[in-house]
């Protein structure tokens, strides 16, 4: 089912390419099972060169444990293509995709609406040199605005898909972000129009392998859907886990449940459970200093992201981990976390759980960055604005009191970093509260609540005299 392509590589060129005379040929282009093998009846585990991979259920799939996001490529500027306008790099895209696939990393997760519309196209291009049964692509049905919910325009989305990953089929679909809007969006998106009907039939004429979703807050979608299990048979659901929200999701994302619970509802089933946001927003690679201490003592060469990722792809039914992953430093971090992954031991579980106690008495705003409450009708810059708090929170930049030792130069930190964070006309003062933003977000943050609270705290500092 693959296009034909000019600039198609094959396996010898590949090598020579990417220097990667050392790796197996087993090893190259990841975990995929071979021709013939029967599906498994369990989410198994098997190493293949050195990555780890599981095995999807429904199909056999062997997939690699760490998977690639592809919200953030990067940007000619050097920047991540989610926070930036510039264009993507598509020789960068290139370079990490042919780097990923020759050390075992076979699934790649992009969506119609990552890089401001641009991730699928850059995927489809970067994807379409490699053998198109060396990869899995999984890519999602994003009609989130109400003027995208008919059947027509969701379907032609979804041909937009296969034409931009240039691809006839796509291994897995995800209907997404279930749980925004609640129950009345999923019946718009999904159930009244007929859209979901139309993709378990798109699954039958093998157009989709796998069909699943992604959740993001309401509950009472997520067990309506896995109640109808029977009718739908999802091949795969997309959660958010970390080590944090295991248990304490009620506490740093005030919408969701505990991961514990989610992931628990799948094992049920026999639902693989692909893993998002395992460094929950960013958030548990850039800890306080004394945590990183604390993990450091622990295990010293390993670095902090790889704590997150090994708690993230640890339980026996997670099928991938993904990583937004910009640079080549963060594959290459991330590729000996999984190459191969290290269990996780009874203390090592307990520790992680005593580290996220600790973390969670630093009151960080439960933003994860994904920008789903912009634009602002007035132009304020709402998740650099809670960015930037959240850094200050985890490196000791929020002065409480003046009796502080180091109030001043936290003062000076934080204002500074503000006003290079965030222009002048684009700060939390120029909220009006019209709270066009709350209702998008999928942490459910009151988001006029937290501006004012930051825009207050920010006049104190600068009102006061040292």
């Amino acid at each position: 089912m693959n296009k034909k392509n000019p600039k198609n590589i094959d396996r010898r060129q590949f090598l020579k390419v990417l220097g990667a005379g050392a790796v197996t040929a087993s090893a190259l282009y990841g975990c995929r099972s071979k021709e013939g093998e029967s599906a498994a009846s369990g989410i198994g585990e098997e190493y293949n060169g050195e990555m780890t991979c599981r095995i999807t259920p429904s199909t056999g799939d062997k997939v690699s444990l760490l998977g690639y996001g592809c919200m953030r490529l990067p940007t000619v500027g050097n920047g991540s293509a989610r926070e930036s306008s510039d264009e993507i790099d598509q020789e960068a895209v290139n370079e990490l995709t042919d780097y990923a696939l020759a050390h075992g990393v076979n699934y790649f997760d992009t969506s119609p609406a990552y890089c401001q519309g641009k991730s699928e196209h850059a995927m489809g291009i970067a994807l379409s040199r490699h053998p198109r049964n060396s990869y899995f692509i999984a890519t999602k049905l994003s009609n989130f605005s109400p003027d995208t919910w008919s059947r027509e325009k969701s379907i032609a989305m979804y041909r937009n898909s296969l034409k931009e990953l240039q691809t006839d089929y796509i291994d897995y679909m995800l209907l997404h972000g279930i749980g925004m809007g609640g129950m009345e969006a999923l019946k718009g998106r999904y159930l009244d129009n007929g859209i979901l009907d139309f993709l378990v039939k798109e699954r039958e004429a093998g157009r989709i392998r796998n069909l699943g979703f992604s959740y993001h807050g309401d509950i009472e979608v997520y067990d309506y859907l896995l109640s109808r299990h029977d009718e739908f048979h999802w091949d795969f659901v997309q959660i958010q886990l970390n080590y944090v929200d295991w248990k304490h999701a009620k506490e740093v994302n005030t919408r969701n449940t505990d991961a514990e619970y989610l992931y628990g509802e799948l094992v049920k089933r026999n639902i693989p459970a692909v893993i998002m946001e395992p460094l929950l927003g960013g958030r548990l690679s850039k800890v306080p200093e004394h945590i990183v201490a604390r993990l450091k003592q622990r295990r010293p060469e390993d670095s902090v992201a790889s704590w997150a990722f090994r708690f993230a792809g640890n339980p026996e039914h997670v099928l991938t981990v993904l990583s937004g992953m910009t640079y080549m430093e963060h594959l290459q971090d991330n590729l000996r976390t999984y190459s191969p992954l290290v269990p996780l031991t009874d203390d090592d579980k307990e520790f992680l759980e005593e580290t996220a106690r600790l973390m969670l008495k630093y009151p960080t705003i439960p933003c994860n960055d994904c920008k789903y409450c912009m634009p602002c009708p007035y132009g304020i810059d709402i998740p650099t604005i809670l960015v930037h708090y959240n850094k200050c929170v985890n490196e000791g930049n929020v002065p409480q009191s003046r009796q502080e030792e180091h109030y001043r130069k936290a003062r000076r930190a934080f204002l500074v970093g503000y006003d290079r964070s965030v222009p002048r006309l684009r700060q939390a003062n120029h909220c009006i509260g019209c709270n066009q933003c709350s209702v998008h977000c999928p942490q459910n943050i009151d988001i006029p609540k937290e501006l004012q609270r930051i825009d207050g705290f920010v006049e104190q500092l600068k009102q006061e005299t040292l």
